[in-house]
């Protein structure tokens, strides 16, 4: 498999990215977010996606973290049709968020993993990188810090690991790469069974 030429647009995109993400740090660290944009792109690469799915992997919460930064139209006109559906499909706010309070953690999951579910393959690729490298991430901090981790996010232990398993779930039933799928489906494992879920 030949690992796609990333011309003019993927360097505008990272340029792009790292402003957007100037400032911001992976929750509970001091891990500037930026790498947490590379890692994902690199996943992506990795199994087999093209420039405008690395683009959209650099840009995949652009909407979602930064929307009194970065419009729809804006990314549409910079990076195309298809990186604005594909960051669509990664991203759990709704299409008129605009800042502020976000719609409940609850809701916004489960519109997420049936969003997932509906869009097929052709979107989940980034998707699932990003997911991919979360649970991987939270696999690690949980092995050094224990549940302690949990304190980071805006829902516990349960809630995110019911969603990360309904996570499972629904890239298989999208036909997301089958590889990422069962490397996601290991970590997600791994993390119920040290966290006492499994």
């Amino acid at each position: 498999m030949e690992t796609p030429q990333l011309g003019t647009r993927f360097r505008e995109a990272l340029a792009y990215a790292a402003t957007v993400h100037n400032g911001q740090r992976k929750k509970g660290t001091s891990i500037p977010y930026v790498s947490h944009l590379l890692a994902v792109c690199a996943i992506v690469l990795e199994h087999g996606g093209d420039e405008e799915e690395a683009v959209a992997a650099l840009l995949h919460d652009t909407l979602e973290d930064h929307p009194e930064l970065v419009t729809r139209e804006d990314l549409r006109q910079r990076f195309g049709e298809r990186v604005v559906r594909i960051i669509e499909g990664c991203t759990d706010t709704p299409p008129n968020y605009h800042g502020g309070a976000k719609p409940p953690w609850h809701e916004r999951k489960r519109q997420s993993v049936e969003h997932i579910r509906q869009q097929g393959s052709e979107f989940a690729r980034v998707a699932l990188a990003d997911k991919l490298h979360n649970a991987r991430a939270i696999l690690a901090d949980y092995r050094r810090i224990g549940d302690e981790l949990w304190l980071r996010f805006n829902a516990g232990k349960e809630d995110q690991l019911w969603y990360y398993r309904e996570l499972v779930g629904a890239f298989r039933e999208a036909q997301a790469p089958i590889r990422m799928v069962e490397e996601f489906n290991d970590v997600v494992s791994e993390l119920e069974r040290l966290a006492g879920a499994a």
